[in-house]
């Protein structure tokens, strides 16, 4: 029999630490913004010396991705990395815990006639970004000028959980579990815009190898398979912040012609490219630290 502990409930005694996380963070998104962003850096700064095995990770990570980096150059950009996680973090505070709060006026939107004139098909839209540190605070903009429905992955922790399903449904109406394709298709089906990042390691299961930053990636194929159900186009989305004036940018592309294509490699090639072309074009703005190479060819030791 196994001996996991089985997950607790979200008034367990177990979380009470995180529900205190959460009650911080509720008092964080209510400082002025600048007071806000700034213990952000701090808390980053702080991240940078005390979390060693995320520091470890992103260190491998931009080795692989960025050989031509040197020791020295890789650490200046962790450094500069962490800050922007810790501003993420207070950011997502701010989008979950204080929805009021008037971002959307500092917040730049192009290419959203791509997105109208896509909608205006009634196919559905596949709105495919990345996991840039930035990422949930472009949720209140988006949602002002588009309906758009939103995927995520469920966390282990009841508290997390609950607060990313809650603060997100402050902006759409339907907050997606990955793993529940049948509510996917029938958000586009229904004409939705469905938004989801789609460069993290889920594994082999569903997943093909891809070249990103021309290292063999785990890439899932879903994109592809969301695409061709309801031959909805497929469009990206990028969210960059301008640290210095407090403003932020959402990118818009136009749908991305000949997709899919019907290779499964060469369609996850060709999303994990635009991914590539944008993270580096703000290197520090990427969420370096997951395990983006964990999963690997046969015989190919993880490198982490």
């Amino acid at each position: 029999m196994s001996k996991r502990k089985p997950r607790p409930k979200i008034y367990s005694l177990r979380v009470w630490g995180t529900w205190v996380l959460v009650g911080l963070g509720w008092l964080i998104a209510r400082l002025p913004l600048r007071l806000s962003i700034a213990l952000g850096k701090a808390m980053g700064r702080a991240g940078f010396h005390l979390a060693r095995s995320r520091r470890h990770i992103a260190d491998v990570n931009l080795r692989l991705c960025f050989p031509e980096l040197s020791a020295s150059d890789r650490q200046t950009l962790i450094r500069r990395n962490f800050t922007h996680v810790g501003v993420g973090l207070v950011e997502t505070m701010i989008a979950w815990l204080n929805p009021r709060r008037r971002i959307y006026d500092r917040c730049t939107i192009t290419g959203l006639e791509h997105l109208e004139h896509a909608q205006q098909l009634g196919k559905g839209v596949l709105l495919i970004s990345a996991h840039f540190t930035c990422i949930d605070i472009g949720s209140q903009p988006v949602s002002r000028v588009a309906k758009v429905d939103v995927m995520y992955r469920e966390n282990k922790n009841p508290v997390w959980e609950w607060l990313q399903v809650h603060g997100r449904q402050h902006y759409f109406e339907g907050v997606l579990e990955r793993e529940n394709l049948r509510q996917a298709l029938q958000s586009l089906k229904a004409g939705n815009g469905l938004w989801y990042a789609a460069d993290q390691d889920y594994g082999p299961k569903h997943s093909v190898f891809a070249p990103f930053f021309g290292v063999p990636a785990a890439t899932i194929t879903a994109t592809a398979r969301l695409a061709a159900f309801n031959n909805s186009p497929v469009l990206f989305m990028t969210q960059t912040r301008d640290l210095k004036n407090l403003l932020w940018r959402v990118d818009i592309s136009p749908p991305i012609q000949g997709f899919p294509c019907g290779d499964k490699v060469a369609d996850a090639t060709r999303i994990n490219t635009l991914i590539e072309t944008a993270v580096r074009e703000h290197p520090e703005q990427y969420l370096w630290m997951h395990r983006r190479f964990k999963t690997r060819p046969q015989g190919e030791q993880r490198p982490y």
